[in-house]
């Protein structure tokens, strides 16, 4: 007989057609919010559409800012993921086709539009 998997079930485990299973996974640990949404996009730059990112985040305003940057670029907020490690929190987002786009050193202004 062989022990449970300790592991199973954790996002960086789950299976990958799993529902809400990340595509890609960002340690934003110790940044505050600026610093969380720059990394956050530069990462999720190349992913497709539909692409699910779980961001691992020590930022107390995280329940705040995620949701607010999703709903200004059109990402989906999918809410915060059960996660065993009390040190920090994780939540997942699905990209949008065709996000807003923001300043590159301000994310929460959008990008000026060109005709």
């Amino acid at each position: 007989m062989t022990a449970p998997d300790a592991t199973a079930g954790t996002p960086e485990t789950a299976a990958p057609d799993a529902p809400n299973a990340p595509d890609l996974t960002i340690d934003g640990t110790g940044l505050l919010c600026v610093q969380l949404l720059l990394r956050l996009r530069a990462r999720i730059a190349h992913l497709p559409a539909g692409a699910v990112v779980h961001i691992h985040t020590t930022d107390p305003a995280a329940p705040l800012d995620l949701p607010a940057w999703c709903h200004l670029t059109g990402h989906e907020y999918l809410g915060q993921v059960p996660y065993e490690a009390t040190d920090r929190e994780v939540y997942a987002l699905r990209l949008t086709s065709a996000p807003v786009q923001t300043r590159p050193d301000r994310p929460w202004h959008p990008a000026p539009v060109t005709d």
